[in-house]
């Protein structure tokens, strides 16, 4: 039985570094995974969880970039750098990436919003408005002869054809005609419509 006083025997003797961990995941070694899981999984959570500063954000954004260096293990250069940095660099720019995604989400929802402001529709004046313009229209049909008159409204308001006019009012197709064509140029003119 070992002395209370006794150091304790050191369990990672003769455990693989980080470093050679992941090159044997880049081989696809699952055990190795788990091993570089446990080292770097808080270390990461803590730098993504700086930048997000939103818990729930920041596990997803951990759990992929775990995902991505088990992917990409192979990618890893020791001549580089160390591999807690390699893990750590990709765990700061996902959480980066992740803010300005969010950001760009927000200013395009500010955009949309922006354009879908409508104009206040105005009742009021759109019913005075339209009450004006039948005023004059009624105003200007009355300057005109009952034989144009008739046959401007039979032909605009009720849809029917010249010769139909023409049977309606039994008179001559080419009267009817002429009549529509000199009320139409009063009508233009009464409502001051350019040519």
């Amino acid at each position: 039985m070992r002395a209370e006083h006794e150091p304790r025997p050191r369990e990672d003797r003769g455990r693989p570094g980080l470093e050679e961990l992941l090159e044997r995941v880049a081989r696809g070694d699952r055990t190795a995974f788990e091993r570089v899981y446990e080292q770097v999984a808080g270390p990461v959570y803590g730098v993504v969880l700086r930048v997000l500063r939103d818990p729930a954000q920041s596990e997803e954004v951990a759990q992929e970039v775990l995902v991505e260096v088990w992917r990409g293990a192979a990618r890893f250069e020791s001549s580089r750098g160390s591999a807690m940095s390699w893990v750590m660099t990709i765990a700061h720019r996902r959480a980066v990436d992740r803010v300005r995604s969010a950001q760009a989400g927000t200013d395009r929802e500010t955009r949309a919003a922006r354009l879908e402001v409508h104009r206040p529709y105005d009742e009021v004046a759109e019913s005075v408005q339209t009450r004006l313009e039948r005023e004059r229209l009624r105003r200007c049909l009355d300057g005109l002869t009952e034989l144009q008159r008739e046959s401007v409204t039979f032909a605009y308001y009720g849809g029917y054809s010249y010769r139909e006019v023409a049977e309606l009012l039994k008179v001559p197709l080419a009267t009817v005609k002429t009549r529509m064509r000199d009320g139409l140029i009063r009508m233009r003119d009464c409502l001051g419509v350019e040519r």
